[in-house]
């Protein structure tokens, strides 16, 4: 693993999260984050330091040996694309504790949340069962290239 990089661990399975990856990834021109969905079969064994259990129940992310959580994940990953901007809010003294009860919330209710936005809005990546989806987002703002 490259130590100038961002590894992100999140949840495969969660449309939202996959969208929300995938998105990230189009603006990372430098290849400065790796995407590892905590699902994949040999995790345990390429990541014995992270806890899968732990990892789904809030995202985790390892930068220049550290592990980061939660939003700081997302903060130091928009900020690698040069799109901190967005997200430098959350970060804030007074908003950062109450973004961070929500961003608990939010991830604990991530399934249910993920397939109604889908099913309802076609807003994600379509979520499988069996096997990997790698099928184009499905929402109403993404233009193919």
């Amino acid at each position: 693993m490259n130590t100038k990089q961002l590894t992100i661990f999140f949840d495969g399975q969660c449309p939202l999260c996959t969208l929300e990856m995938q998105r990230l990834k189009e603006q990372d021109k430098d290849n400065q984050i790796l995407l590892v969905d905590l699902h994949q079969e040999d995790f345990k064994t390429i990541y014995p330091e992270i806890n899968i259990e732990q990892g789904l129940a809030i995202l985790h992310g390892q930068y220049k040996g550290k592990i980061l959580l939660g939003l700081d994940v997302t903060h130091r990953a928009w900020t690698l694309v040069g799109k901190g901007w967005l997200v430098a809010p959350l970060q804030w003294p007074i908003i950062r504790p109450l973004s961070h009860q929500v961003y608990l919330l939010v991830a604990r209710y991530r399934q249910p949340i993920s397939n109604f936005i889908y099913q309802r809005f076609g807003i994600g990546i379509k979520h499988c069962e069996q096997g990997t989806c790698y099928g184009k987002p499905n929402d109403i703002n993404h233009r193919s290239k």
